[in-house]
């Protein structure tokens, strides 16, 4: 059986040949616990941690003591804001309501608790200003967390204004860059908290990281041994560790490179498609987004229908995390999409493996699967 193109890479990545193989033996031969300091296995795994750890530090620009391995982004963000909001007198956030859910779904719960979450609305390109925050800031503000990088349309925020905002005004700055870091320069230069995950830049599943900067107030949510610093108790994930870093490194090494082929592979998608397809249009900015992802909109068309029927290639229409609700996403509609579009809507994202022939047939298949669904959509 010939397996779909795979065009889902914000979604998750496969784990390189090269991270497989560093984390390896750490599953057999090197299977000691890192807390384990009384004999050589233990040893061997808390050195293997901290070479990660440094890996992970370089591509931020942090040192490290100021990373804290965590199971992934969606744990790093609810360590991240409820760990502020416990920590801190002032009870407001500020965050956009373009985030991935498991920001979202964490202000709901600080609501719950007594907390205020101001949420930005975007522009139609799916942008806010730094004017925005700086309006939306208040004395009792506790924190601001604005996403790096969209995971649906790829939107890049003005992260470096809106952290230097914060910084004048004595607010931490928390931004979950789980879908920028290994695919832009990733700085955390102004910036309190980031959040990141090891299956976005081709390591495994069930590791991430949370940079917290020294001295910043943090109220700890696993309990239990005093694990990374009293930040995260538990039993380190050494492969998981190992593998994180690995993947760091080896998306540093080739970060602007690996960048500008997937911009050309992007644009040569995109152009071929708004050409061919009338009726098309590009979801968010294309000048402030990520250099491998399209989110496209095609009218006319029932989105369900096209989904099944791109059988050629592995596409989504929104959040991994999402994927099962029937509702239009939440990131298009913010964006002032009509429901027909953000259920029309198809994100494409490439990655490390993606080829100028894959690229070729993609545009082929979607072209056939839109016609043929548009047909069927005015039949209906």
């Amino acid at each position: 059986m010939n397996r779909p193109i795979y065009l889902d890479y914000n979604a998750t990545t496969p784990v390189d040949s090269r991270v497989l193989e560093t984390m390896l033996p750490w599953f057999t031969e090197q299977f000691g616990n890192a807390a384990s300091r009384t004999h050589l296995y233990g040893w061997e795994a808390a050195e293997a941690v901290e070479i990660a750890r440094r890996q992970v530090a370089r591509i931020l620009g942090a040192t490290e003591k100021e990373i804290v391995f965590t199971s992934g982004a969606t744990e790093s963000n609810n360590l991240a804001l409820t760990g502020v909001f416990e920590a801190s007198s002032k009870k407001h956030f500020i965050t956009v309501q373009t985030e991935h859910k498991a920001i979202l779904d964490v202000c709901a719960y600080l609501e719950k608790l007594g907390g205020e979450v101001t949420y930005l609305a975007p522009d139609t390109d799916g942008l806010i200003t730094p004017q925005q925050v700086s309006d939306a800031l208040r004395p009792d503000t506790a924190l601001v967390s604005v996403m790096w990088a969209n995971n649906e349309t790829g939107v890049i925020q003005p992260i470096r204004e809106l952290a230097r905002i914060c910084n004048e005004r004595g607010v931490l700055f928390h931004s979950d860059a789980t879908q920028a870091v290994g695919k832009l320069p990733v700085s955390v230069e102004g910036i309190d908290l980031l959040s990141l995950s090891a299956h976005k830049l081709y390591g495994p599943k069930g590791i991430g990281a949370l940079y917290v900067r020294k001295g910043t107030p943090l109220n700890i949510q696993m309990h239990g041994g005093g694990h990374e610093r009293g930040r995260r108790s538990g039993t380190l994930n050494v492969p998981g560790i190992v593998g994180l870093g690995k993947a760091a490194e080896l998306a540093q090494q080739t970060l602007t490179q690996e960048a500008e082929r997937l911009a050309a592979l992007r644009d040569q998608l995109e152009t071929q498609l708004l050409q061919q397809i009338p009726g098309t249009r590009v979801n968010g900015s294309r000048i402030s987004r990520l250099p491998q992802v399209s989110n496209l909109a095609f009218e006319a068309v029932d989105g369900e229908a096209l989904l099944i029927n791109l059988t050629r290639i592995a596409v989504s229409n929104g959040s991994a995390c999402t994927s099962a609700s029937v509702l239009p996403s939440h990131v298009l509609k913010a964006m002032d999409l009509s429901d027909d579009l953000a259920h029309a809507s198809v994100r494409f994202s490439l990655g490390r493996y993606t080829t100028e022939e894959n690229i070729a047939e993609a545009i082929s298949h979607v072209v056939a699967m839109v016609a043929k669904t548009r047909t069927d959509f005015l039949v209906m």
